[in-house]
């Protein structure tokens, strides 16, 4: 199996006005369909956000795009756990990873942001065998073309 990178995007007004900037992957069927990543991780970076709901901090921007490029990158180089979503606004940026192992995921978190001061992130996980939390978000898919 091929890890593609395919993505589309869409964007949902909250009830405050602002919007959250949403990110699905779209490709990864066959890893779905291996049982295999019956795990869902969350991580969440809170953030001080500017009127739109994004973050106010340039640095710190910048900073979660270094982040979440290098968890992408040691987490999917051997498919411990592939990144499906990224949900960014209300003072919150939100990577949904579907996952093989939580207690090695964590594991390689740790190794991964090892040298960065602490973040202001905090992880959730929890049983998903029918991913049902990746099917909707497919659900967004189309609804802004």
């Amino acid at each position: 199996m091929v890890l593609t990178d395919n993505w589309f995007t869409a964007l949902s007004e909250n009830e405050d006005g602002s919007y959250t900037f949403i990110s699905g992957r779209t490709g990864i069927d066959a890893f779905i369909a291996s049982g295999k990543l019956k795990e869902r991780l969350e991580v969440t970076w809170e953030y001080k956000p500017d009127d739109k709901g994004l973050p106010a901090d340039d640095h710190e921007a910048e900073l979660m795009e270094e982040v979440e490029e290098k968890l992408r990158h040691a987490m999917e180089k051997d498919k411990l756990a592939i990144l499906t979503g990224i949900y960014t606004g209300q003072g919150s940026r939100q990577w949904v990873y579907i996952c093989r192992n939580t207690k090695a995921f964590g594991e390689r978190l740790n190794d991964t942001l090892q040298g960065y001061p602490q973040l202001p992130i905090h992880i959730y996980a929890e049983q998903d065998p029918e991913n049902q939390e990746y099917k909707e978000l497919l659900e967004l898919k189309g609804q802004d073309d």
